[in-house]
């Protein structure tokens, strides 16, 4: 999707290999990690999952994480989308979406991975992701405002989101006010 301007032009695929319409996800805050079920960094479901909730107990409505489990790093995930699932809810008690298996380079790489790797190259300015568990923040109008190594601690990235929710609210963009201006217009209605 060469003509894609925001994380929201896209439709990834879920577990079922259903679209997941991302514009569905505007005016939240959201944070993109490719994943692994065996991974020396699969421990950060964990932590994944800290943040998730940490943050989604402060603003509700305005922050997602959504997991993209990838088999191309040392063939760390290698079974089935059900069994990923599985693997992430059973072990690490993950309550935030983790889609269906993807590719993040290469041929055969997402358009929404091409487009984030476009978007905020890594260090050096390389187009490509080292490896499992790297990270992208998405701010609440769908750009690319950060992008973090595979070594970086989901928790340590707390004050990062809130501040972009901050933002994000500042400029009216969040989905917890739209939602609320969609209220107050049906209550005069």
């Amino acid at each position: 999707m060469s003509s894609a301007t925001t994380f929201y032009d896209f439709e990834p695929v879920d577990k079922k290999g259903t679209s997941y319409p991302l514009t569905d996800l505007k005016g939240k805050v959201i944070l993109v990690v490719n994943t692994a079920s065996k991974c020396g960094f699969t421990p950060q479901f964990k932590g994944l999952e800290t943040l998730y909730q940490s943050v989604k107990a402060k603003h509700p409505e305005d922050f997602l994480v959504i997991g993209f489990p990838c088999n191309q790093f040392g063939s760390q995930d290698p079974g089935s989308d059900d069994q990923i699932q599985e693997f992430c809810q059973l072990n690490y008690g993950v309550t935030f979406p983790v889609l269906g298996k993807t590719e993040v380079n290469g041929g055969n790489a997402s358009p929404l991975w091409n487009w984030l790797k476009e978007s905020q190259p890594g260090l050096l300015g390389l187009k490509r992701i080292k490896w499992n568990f790297e990270k992208f923040l998405i701010s609440a109008d769908g750009k690319v405002v950060g992008r973090w190594a595979s070594t970086t601690k989901p928790e340590s990235l707390e004050d990062t989101i809130l501040k972009e929710i901050e933002k994000g609210a500042k400029e009216g963009k969040l989905a917890s006010l739209a939602k609320g201006e969609a209220q107050e217009a049906a209550k005069l209605a």
